[in-house]
């Protein structure tokens, strides 16, 4: 009786791989990168759908790399979300059975412009004329009076810059250095996701 056993079991483990292949054989999935315009494409929900019914979900990779398996041949939407950026959707998707449909690596998903703040500002010199070429530089102030620099650049042909930053509550300090120039600083609190405006009035080199 026990040999009989050990052998049905045997039987049946052997049996088992060559059902599942053929069942997935009957299946397909959707593949594909997805890339962000800012911060890391890892966590983005991917979801297959038809309509508004769910058919599967998963979540990209480190490297934004998503695969999802398991669905049956038709065609499908997929939705792409993350926090702080804008929501992807692409329809009419075919799957067929066997190999999942691969997208590529052109899914590109930009910033939520709703999801962050931006701090925008303007430098003038005495005259209130636009200054270019001003290195600005964006520091965080920490809970000890410490300063972190978290970015850095200058101000364009019309003398603006902006920084866009999460819209967690904290306090920042813009400085601004034209060329051969003085130093001049300028703290912002951020609060939420909004626009912070500031302007900037730097001396100009030769007016000291």
């Amino acid at each position: 009786m026990r040999l009989i056993g050990s052998t049905f079991i045997i039987l049946v483990a052997l049996l088992l791989p060559s059902s599942v292949a053929a069942q997935d054989k009957t299946t397909g999935g959707v593949k594909g990168k997805v890339r962000v315009e800012s911060g890391t494409p890892a966590g983005v929900s991917v979801v297959v759908r038809q309509g508004d019914l769910e058919i599967a979900r998963g979540l990209t990779t480190k490297g934004g790399d998503f695969e999802l398996t398991g669905i049956k041949p038709g065609r499908y939407g997929l939705t792409l979300k993350k926090a702080g950026l804008s929501v992807g959707t692409i329809e009419g998707i075919e799957i067929k059975p066997g190999k999942p449909r691969s997208l590529g690596d052109r899914l590109i998903l930009s910033v939520d412009a709703g999801s962050i703040a931006f701090i925008r500002g303007s430098v003038f010199d005495e005259s209130d004329r636009s200054m270019p070429n001003v290195r600005i530089d964006l520091f965080r102030v920490e809970a000890d009076g410490s300063l972190k620099k978290i970015d850095g650049r200058v101000s364009n042909e019309i003398g603006a810059f902006v920084f866009r930053l999460t819209p967690e509550a904290q306090k920042y300090r813009i400085t601004a250095k034209p060329p051969g120039g003085e130093v001049v600083t300028k703290d912002v609190d951020v609060d939420g996701a909004a626009v912070y405006r500031i302007a900037m009035s730097v001396k100009s080199p030769s007016k000291k």
